[in-house]
C-alpha cells in the first residue's frame, strides 16, 4: 500500500466517525507526518508500517473524539467499515470478471436468427402452398362469373 492508498482509505473510515472538518484536519496531519519522517529518511514503507491499518487508526481517531465528546459523525462502526470495504471489493471483482459480447458476434447471431425466421416462413409457406393455392383460384373463379352476369 502507498502513501495515496493508505490517505484514502483513512479518509473512508473517518468519513463515518466524525465531522468532515476533523476528518480533513486528521487527513491533513498524516499527510503531514509521512513526508516528514520521509524527510528524515525513513522510507515510505516503514512509515506506514509504523502506523499500521489505517481503518484501526480511525477506529483509535473516532474513539478519542467520542471520548472528548466532539464526536459528530454517523454511528457507523469500524466493523461495518470493514464489512463495506469487503463489499466494495466484491462489487469490483464482479465488475471485472462480467464478460462482453463483441459487436461481431452479436451481428452475427442477428443474422443468424433473421435467416432462422426466413427459413421458417418459406417452410410454412411451402407446406401451406398446395391448400392455399386451388383455396384461391376456386374465390378467383367465383369472382370473375359474378362479375360477368
Amino acid at each position: 500500500m502507498d502513501r495515496t492508498e493508505f490517505i484514502e482509505r483513512l479518509q473512508r473510515a473517518l468519513a463515518g466517525g466524525v465531522n468532515s472538518s476533523r476528518v480533513a484536519e486528521n487527513v491533513q496531519y498524516y499527510r503531514e507526518y509521512i513526508d516528514m519522517e520521509i524527510r528524515k529518511g525513513r522510507s515510505e514503507e516503514e512509515v506506514l508500517g509504523s502506523l499500521g491499518d489505517p481503518r484501526l487508526l480511525a477506529k483509535s481517531i473516532i474513539e478519542a473524539n467520542k471520548r472528548a465528546g466532539v464526536s459528530e459523525g454517523t454511528n457507523r462502526t469500524y466493523d461495518e467499515e470493514r464489512e463495506e470495504s469487503y463489499a466494495e471489493k466484491w462489487r469490483n471483482a464482479m465488475k471485472q470478471n462480467t464478460m462482453r459480447i463483441p459487436g461481431w458476434l452479436i451481428l452475427l447471431i442477428a443474422i443468424v436468427i433473421f435467416l432462422l425466421i426466413i427459413g421458417l416462413a418459406f417452410s410454412m409457406i411451402s407446406i401451406l402452398a398446395p391448400v392455399i393455392i386451388p383455396v384461391l383460384l376456386v374465390l378467383l373463379a367465383v369472382n370473375y362469373f359474378k362479375g360477368r352476369k
